[in-house]
């Protein structure tokens, strides 16, 4: 039998992901958003939260993503998900951007926040961005990442799509009630 995790620790740093992944408790964060500051835990609550980055505002595949959320928070809402967004840039930038978004899904407000991380701090910590994607200034861009997180405040699971494909969002409402199952049940749920 092969004992990975001491080869996993013989990997070099590099290869490893750093920050966030599926079993760690997502910190407490404190950061300002669309919805003024926010802290992490009481706007999540007791409940299940969905956090998804965004390469950027104003582009068209976070428009149709950003509004796909939009379209399903009902779904969401009544599966006691909260939702937050993130990407790199300031508040006022997205509070503009959700204009487009909300033209993009017609009838649909975006009622949860989007968090402004400009430097970027946030991003690394909760693993969403891309160590080979860098902007003009040599920063790290964000990746297109989203973590779904329990009541006990830990990833129970985490996607990561490449900047040129957007998500599927029916595929994150069956992750999300298959997770919400076994945790309730403790059973297993098959493909499809």
């Amino acid at each position: 039998m092969v004992n990975r995790t001491a080869k996993a620790r013989a990997m070099p740093r590099s290869l490893h992901a750093t920050g966030l992944t599926i079993g760690d408790t997502v910190p407490n964060l404190e950061a300002e958003s669309t919805q003024g500051r926010i802290k992490l835990y009481d706007y999540i609550g007791d409940g299940w939260a969905i956090i998804f980055s965004h390469t950027g505002d104003f582009t068209p595949v976070c428009t149709t993503e950003l509004g796909k959320m939009v379209a399903y928070a009902e779904e969401f809402a009544k599966r006691g998900v909260k939702l937050v967004g993130l990407s790199c840039d300031d508040v006022q930038t997205h509070n503009e951007w959700i204009k487009d978004i909300e033209a993009y899904t017609p009838g649909c407000k975006v009622s949860y926040p989007i968090i402004a991380d400009s430097n970027r701090e946030i991003m690394k910590q909760l693993n969403m961005v891309d160590a080979d994607e860098k902007d003009c200034s040599g920063n790290q861009l964000p990746s297109r990442a989203l973590h779904i997180v329990g009541t006990d405040k830990k990833v129970k699971l985490s996607f990561l799509y490449p900047a040129s494909t957007g998500r599927n969002i029916d595929e994150v409402v069956r992750v999300l009630e298959s997770l919400q199952k076994a945790s309730e049940h403790k059973v297993a749920t098959p493909a499809n």
